[in-house]
């Protein structure tokens, strides 16, 4: 199987595959560029530190072989902090463990029991 780019390389620039290890995961956060907002509007950078554990549902882009319960595509609820923020191609996103995701939404068949979003 071969690893498909993620995203256009520019011409100048060798076509390099990024391969998740073992169970990693590669998730692409909802608005991670945008600065957010408190309750009474003031901007919090997103350079600050959050102190809330609020978590965010994000995108599967690619899984470590290991991986078990997700597949890319799938929407995986995590908290933000649990991961390493990494760029790719001027891209961010969240390389997780497996084990720090704590629920999957998925289009599949058979998803086993839960809730529906």
């Amino acid at each position: 199987m071969q690893a498909k780019p993620i995203h256009p390389v520019p011409e100048n620039e060798p076509l390099k595959a990024v391969r998740m290890m073992n169970d990693r995961v590669l998730v692409k956060p909802p608005g991670s560029d945008e600065d957010r907002r408190s309750k009474g509007g003031l901007v919090i950078p997103a350079t600050a530190a959050s102190l809330d554990k609020k978590g965010i549902w994000a995108r599967v882009v690619a899984v470590g072989p290991s991986a078990r319960t997700v597949e890319v595509g799938d929407e995986v609820l995590l908290l933000p902090e649990s991961g390493i923020e990494v760029q790719i191609r001027g891209e961010d996103y969240v390389l997780v463990r497996e084990r720090e995701i704590h629920a999957v939404a998925t289009e599949r068949e058979d998803p086993g029991s839960g809730l529906y979003l």
